[in-house]
């Protein structure tokens, strides 16, 4: 009996030992596979791109508007367009000083048929990413500081009919200019909840898909890199490449965290969309501004210049550069240092600032 007992509790303490042993490998197990998990979300996934991911083989780019002091788009009582003579100044400027050979252009208005027009007769080495601009098709009075009130439900279905002659135009020029137009956008910023040309993410992917089925160069549409992080999922199956803008200085950011922001910004888009293929289609440092203070000056936007063009050249990502001259039609009139103004490489008479020096 004795013995008997002695092997009952040495076979009780052996089966003890093995579940002690069980529970403890299993907590280790769910030890593991949490801190794998916490290392896969932590994962930085490679923000660099192939060549042939970059847009007509450049990293290099550059935003396009050409309108002069005492010239404007249409601002509901018709527009004031450079000359022909303006604009072909503009791109040797842009081609031959500069070195661009590809600009991003904003609508497919008047003055975008008439600079496609001018770099095919002129023959010029200038490739260009044509615009749609949409106007808005939802009032974001609630949520856009600068809209006081909504926007009227009958301005928001004649915007709904403008945008469609719109896109209809964008289709003329890139089937026109075909040479020329190597990419359209549709729609500028008109997804972020703060603008004021708001237009619903469902139309937009049909418009994209519009312009697709009519032309043969590849679509996107440019949103802040905020909105396609949070919110681009769907849209970023639809476009052919994503296109992103990113702003340190308007977050608040000096020249010396200016560049590791940027990457950042890149990096969040990367982690949210790993498929999708990346142009920064603006990124920028204004040269004077009340709203950035001593944050705004020529030698920062040499210095963020630089670093980005750069940067952007070792991960293969097309980066259009914000902008080519100053424009002072926009923002505040009565505002001379506005920030809007001065984001130019070149001051609005077409002098170089130092960037370009």
């Amino acid at each position: 009996m004795k013995n008997s007992r002695l092997i009952k509790r040495n076979t009780g303490m052996m089966i003890t030992l093995v579940i002690s042993i069980m529970l403890i490998s299993c907590k280790n197990e769910k030890k593991v596979s949490q801190k794998d998990l916490d290392s896969t979300k932590t994962t930085k996934i490679e923000i660099k791109q192939t060549s042939k991911d970059l847009l007509n083989g450049v990293s290099k780019a550059v935003c396009y508007s050409g309108f002069r002091t005492g010239q404007h788009p249409d601002r509901g009582e018709g527009a004031v367009n450079p000359s022909d003579e303006q604009i072909l100044e503009d791109l040797q400027i842009i081609s031959h000083d500069s070195l661009f050979n590809l600009i991003r252009l904003y609508d497919s208005g008047e003055n975008s048929e008439a600079v496609l027009q001018i770099i095919e007769e002129n023959k010029l080495d200038i490739k260009v990413m044509l615009g749609i601009w949409l106007k808005a098709e939802l009032s974001a009075h609630e949520t856009c500081e600068w809209l006081t009130e909504p926007i009227p439900a009958d301005v928001l279905a004649q915007n709904a009919i403008a945008n469609q002659k719109e896109i209809q135009e964008g289709i003329r020029l890139a089937t026109k200019y075909s040479e020329s137009v190597i990419a359209v956008n549709v729609g500028n910023e008109a997804l972020v909840e703060w603008n004021d040309h708001k237009v619903d993410t469902d139309s937009i992917i049909s418009y994209v898909q519009k312009v697709q089925k009519a032309i043969q160069q590849p679509v996107t549409v440019a949103d802040n890199y905020e909105w396609w992080a949070a919110k681009g999922q769907t849209l970023a199956k639809t476009v052919d490449f994503i296109s992103i803008h990113v702003y340190p200085v308007w977050e608040g950011k000096d020249i010396n965290e200016a560049m590791s922001y940027t990457i950042e910004n890149v990096q969040k888009v990367r982690n949210a969309l790993p498929d999708s293929k990346i142009v920064i289609t603006e990124a920028g440092w204004a040269t004077a501004a009340s709203e950035f203070g001593e944050r705004a000056s020529e030698e920062k936007q040499k210095q963020y210049y630089n670093d980005l063009m750069k940067w952007s050249s070792e991960m293969n990502i097309t980066t259009f550069f914000f902008e080519a001259f100053d424009e002072d039609w926009k923002g505040e009139t009565a505002n001379a240092l506005g920030a809007e103004k001065h984001w130019g490489l070149y001051t609005v008479d077409r002098k170089p600032k130092k960037v370009m020096l």
